[in-house]
């Protein structure tokens, strides 16, 4: 895992008033906070945390954290909650979280299929990704910016189930159900497939949903 320097600097304002001067001056308001300290109140570049989001995405997310006025310490965090206006334009506030590096933590992680299936160039399959993420629990160095899956001797009718990923010994992924991640179904499976599918994933939701983040009331 990389981590990836973010810097920020301390601010004592709060509130709806200066959140939106913040936005105005092209910053943006953030919180990091954790079991062994205060919450702090941050403001980070906007365009350095656009760049950050864009180019990696906002899950499983870890950064080496420079503050400002710190004396030069960097925390590393996690982003916990990242709060966006209506219309997915506009950050409104972050939420980071202090991490040990000797601590498990759980992350989601993006699934990548590899290759093309069998099943898919010879027969006109498609293939049907059930879970585009898994959770999976490790330490913070130990996890992995997605899991890859070869599909390329798939054929129709043939599944890739959770027991069946083996990411090593550090990382584990949590589940009660070997449930269905990828699978290969026939041109013609229509929405009957679609919604076997919706149901496999609403009967074990619950054993793969992380935990609550709290809001901020900033």
């Amino acid at each position: 895992m990389e981590l990836i320097t973010l810097t920020a600097t301390k601010r004592d304002t709060k509130g709806k008033g200066a959140a939106r001067k913040m936005r105005r001056e092209k910053t943006m308001p953030a919180v990091i906070y954790g079991p062994k300290m205060d919450p702090l109140m941050l403001c980070l570049e906007t365009s350095e945390f656009d760049k950050i989001i864009r180019d990696r995405g906002s899950s499983g997310l870890f950064l080496n954290l420079k503050i400002q006025g710190e004396d030069a310490k960097s925390k590393v965090v996690m982003l916990k909650d990242l709060q966006m206006d209506t219309y997915g334009i506009e950050y409104i506030h972050a939420d980071f979280h202090q991490i040990d590096m000797d601590t498990l933590v759980t992350v989601s992680v993006p699934i990548v299929p590899v290759g093309v299936s069998k099943g898919v160039k010879d027969d006109g399959g498609m293939l049907q990704i059930i879970r585009r993420e898994l959770e999976v629990v490790c330490k913070p160095g130990d996890t992995p910016e997605r899991i890859e899956i070869d599909v390329t001797g798939m054929e129709i009718g043939d599944a890739v189930h959770v027991e069946e990923i083996d990411l090593g010994d550090a990382v584990e992924i949590p589940h009660d159900v070997n449930f269905t991640v990828i699978t290969i179904v026939p041109p013609d499976a229509g929405e009957d497939e679609e919604e076997l599918a919706e149901e496999e994933l609403m009967e074990d939701v619950d054993e793969t949903e992380g935990e609550p983040v709290e809001e901020s009331s900033e």
